[in-house]
């Protein structure tokens, strides 16, 4: 991908440091309420924007998925699909 480097150093600058500092991978353990169904982790949101950007062809392509996506901060510094 000829993008990729370019789109991992968008999300590196987006998040203000290393995403975490955890290695991709591993299993989410299940969710047992209705309450857990509802709620998406920090965790689970820096993966997804990962994975976009994995996927985005270039930083425009990756601003446009995570917008659409619901992955991007919003003016109380959380991400929508959290909500």
């Amino acid at each position: 991908m000829s993008g990729s480097l370019e789109v991992r150093q968008f999300l590196i600058r987006y998040e203000g440091g290393d995403g975490g500092g955890q290695a991709m991978g591993g299993v989410p353990a299940q969710r047992t309420s209705q309450a857990d169904a509802q709620r998406v982790s920090d965790d689970q949101v820096r993966r997804a924007r990962l994975a976009v950007a994995h996927g985005a062809l270039d930083v425009d392509d990756c601003i446009q998925l995570l917008d659409m996506l619901g992955l991007t901060l919003d003016d109380d510094g959380q991400a929508p699909v959290q909500r």
